[in-house]
């Protein structure tokens, strides 16, 4: 897949990290996130009201209020409006994505009718005749050479601009002469007050409001779902838009109107008298309101969250394969990034979204970085598992694959899809036949035939088997070694399935952490996570896998005993999606009983362990021999869950000097590398950490599998886990 260039990846990790910086400033910045999250919680749940409402409120000031059902509509009142009632030749438009999605522009464009972008951004796509690349900034791809080249060429300049300040000066003169000659003006909405009628505008350029005031027409386009109750509900929002998406502590324009405005109409051709007294008598407000399926995605209790969306881009900033690929390709008709799979099912429908859904990996990193809390990554979860339930072609060897691997979802789902689906039936295939099966896995016609049935790419060294599963090790050498009545906790080892059949060595290595700091322990045979068949949204055979897991540790919980994870995407899945794969009560009482194998470690050393129990630097042996300095890759979404830093401070405690990564995701995340539809965007998302790390002389420390597999093709050695690091020596 081809990536979008180095100007997205350095403008979208810019903004991010001034994203960190900004809201870092904010003591009440959760605070924020929660007032604003209910704000729009209440105003969806009103919307139906909240709409009459401001048809009152709109009118009362002498405006007027059009609610229109879809795109279609829209675009006839405006064209209506603007070519025939106001006989309209130039339209200007600052700040609205919602025209976008209608396609106002060419709507306008037959009906005789100029249309010219004066924000920056826009202006520059509508003259390469592209469209936007980000939510917030729609020329981010485009580097400033690009832009000098193509007003060179488009405009033959006798003196080409090339600065950053030439280019925007050269941009600002001609807009400023097109507006002069502008009828009618258009702006979009942040958010409107349904309580008076007032926009709120938050742009960095200011041309909204010279859109508005300049041309004594003012059309303004927005979704239904940009209402709120009150002017005072604006508050939280302003604080949060502008670090969100840019890292801006405040945008440099913040502006309320309350249309019609009164300021005079200019006269631009009138020396003497520009600003007639009288004139703001003439000024005219329409608000187009656009339901364009927003009022079924109301109805729809998981797209319902979509609403929420306040279009700051945080998503796509925080997004490992966005800052590689760009909206043009993460993207739909109009919206990119992760939040535009829920937008483009709801307006466009489920084929559009399908087009990029699979570019969410579910790293997750995207949640914390959104300011209303929305679970985006569970959004593109039900879109996927709504597209394969609707491509439903049976071929005819689907029944050999349906006898291997049998789940909950329907026939004729895609094979690849079904195969990392059920990747626990298969590592339990490879465990049983090893190491027969390992031999199998690399021999070229066999990975070839893979390649091509499944779709794993031969370029990955897939995983080897072990022979002898976790389980069986422990119950091999009599069960636990700490008896319970010595024990200062007990606890529950989870076995997953990478750590169970594949990497049983750090399953031993956190047996030999936690029994030397007095932990009695027991290693029943659990289900997998349901984490795989997640990812590829198989959210049935999801939802089998976690009740099968809560089975088997309910009792165990009942017992008081904690339940330890070693594989942070499976105690994601414990202390998060399971919310929505369990019933309440059965989600509290697993997720309040799970952690981290590192962050346990790091609770009992705080409670009163020896940490000299533990290996620290000088006891190492192979790569930790050669110091203690140590470069760590936390995991996604232990970072999302909040348990990243455990490791850390267990190692620092120990004596390591830790040097952490600095990416949000290293660009596996799961599967997802694996597939050779995606496996060099994979690698591409991996060059950041590639660079961190690369020549590094620091042993190289990470928490997940697919982590350490990335890390693998990337650096050429495996990193440990980090409880293989601080393990005792067996």
């Amino acid at each position: 897949m081809a990536t979008e260039g180095d100007a997205v990846a350095e403008n979208t990790r810019g903004f991010n990290e001034g994203r960190y910086e900004s809201t870092g400033r904010l003591d009440d910045y959760e605070s924020l996130k929660d007032e604003a999250r209910a704000i729009k919680e209440d105003a969806i749940e009103r919307l139906p009201d909240l709409i009459d409402q401001v048809r009152e409120t709109v009118e009362a000031n002498g405006g007027t209020v059009y609610i229109a059902d879809d795109a279609e509509d829209a675009n006839q009142y405006i064209t209506e409006l603007t070519a025939e009632r106001r006989d309209a030749d130039r339209l200007v438009k600052s700040k609205s994505m919602t025209s976008e999605e209608i396609e106002v522009n060419e709507a306008l464009a037959e009906a005789g009718v100029d249309v010219v972008e004066t924000d920056l951004g826009e202006w520059v796509l509508q003259v390469a005749d592209e469209a936007p690349s980000h939510i917030v900034a729609p020329a981010i791809h485009k580097s400033r050479e690009a832009i000098a080249e193509l007003f060179a060429e488009r405009f033959d300049p006798e003196d080409p601009p090339e600065t950053a300040e030439e280019l925007t000066m050269f941009a600002r003169e001609r807009l400023g002469e097109l507006v002069e000659d502008a009828d009618v003006g258009m702006t979009g909405a942040n958010f409107i007050a349904a309580d008076s009628g007032t926009l709120l505008l938050v742009t960095s350029e200011g041309n909204a409001r010279k859109t508005v005031t300049a041309t004594d027409t003012h059309v303004a386009v927005a979704g239904v779902e940009k209402l709120v109750p009150t002017v005072e509900d604006f508050s939280p929002f302003v604080e949060l838009i502008g670090r969100s998406g840019t890292g801006q502590d405040v945008t440099s324009y913040i502006s309320t109107l309350t249309p019609p405005v009164d300021s005079p109409v200019p006269d631009f051709e009138a020396d003497a008298d520009a600003l007639a007294d009288g004139s703001a008598e003439d000024r005219d407000f329409h608000l187009v309101l656009i339901d364009n399926g927003r009022m079924s995605m109301r109805d729809d209790e998981e797209l319902k969250e979509t609403l929420y969306c306040i279009r700051c881009s945080a998503c796509s900033n925080a997004c490992g394969n966005f800052q590689s690929v760009g909206g043009h390709a993460f993207g739909g008709e109009t919206y990119s990034g992760g939040i535009a799979t829920g937008w483009e099912a709801g307006i466009e429908g489920l084929d559009t979204a399908a087009e990029f859904n699979d570019l969410c990996t579910g790293c997750s990193r995207c949640v914390p970085a959104c300011p209303v809390g929305i679970d985006i990554p569970w959004i593109n979860t039900v879109v996927r598992d709504r597209v394969n339930r609707g491509e439903v072609k049976s071929r005819q060897t689907d029944w050999v694959f349906e006898e291997l691997v049998p789940d909950e979802e329907p026939a004729g789902l895609d094979l690849g899809t079904r195969f990392v689906g059920n990747y626990e039936t298969v590592a339990k295939l490879g465990s049983l036949t090893a190491p027969l099966s390992n031999k199998l896995a690399d021999v070229g016609p066999l990975r070839a035939l893979t390649e091509r049935v499944t779709g794993i790419d031969r370029r990955r060294d897939l995983p080897a088997f072990a022979s002898e599963t976790l389980v069986d090790w422990f119950e091999g050498r009599g069960g636990a070694a700490v008896p319970v009545e010595e024990a200062e906790r007990t606890a529950v080892l989870y076995p997953d399935t990478a750590t169970n059949y594949v990497d049983v060595e750090r399953g031993k290595a956190a047996v030999r952490a936690l029994e030397t700091l007095g932990v009695h322990l027991r290693i029943p045979e659990v289900s997998g996570s349901g984490r795989p068949p997640l990812s590829q949204g198989m959210i049935a055979s999801a939802t089998a896998k976690a009740e099968d897991v809560y089975a088997g540790l309910v009792t165990h919980v009942d017992a008081g005993r904690d339940v330890v994870v070693i594989e942070p995407s499976d105690l994601a899945m414990f202390r998060s999606e399971y919310e929505r794969l369990l019933p309440e009560s059965s989600f509290e009482r697993l997720a309040d009983a799970s952690y981290d194998v590192m962050e346990y470690l790091f609770g009992l050393i705080e409670n009163g362990g020896d940490p000299a129990a533990l290996r620290a630097p000088a006891a190492g042996t192979g790569p930790v021999a050669s110091g203690n300095r140590v470069a760590y890759h936390p995991h996604c979404q232990a970072r999302t869950i909040g348990v990243g830093e455990h490791a850390t401070a267990v190692m620092e405690r120990l004596g390591y000097d830790v040097r952490v990564s600095d990416t949000e995701c290293c660009g596996m995340a799961g599967s997802f590398g694996y597939k050779t539809d995606y496996y060099e965007l994979s690698m591409d998302v991996g060059e950041p950490i590639e660079a961190q790390f690369g020549d590094t002389d620091r042993t190289v420390v990470a928490s997940g599998t697919s982590c350490g597999e990335q890390l693998d093709a990337l650096l050429g050695s495996a990193p440990m886990h980090p409880v293989e690091l601080v393990a005792p020596r067996e």
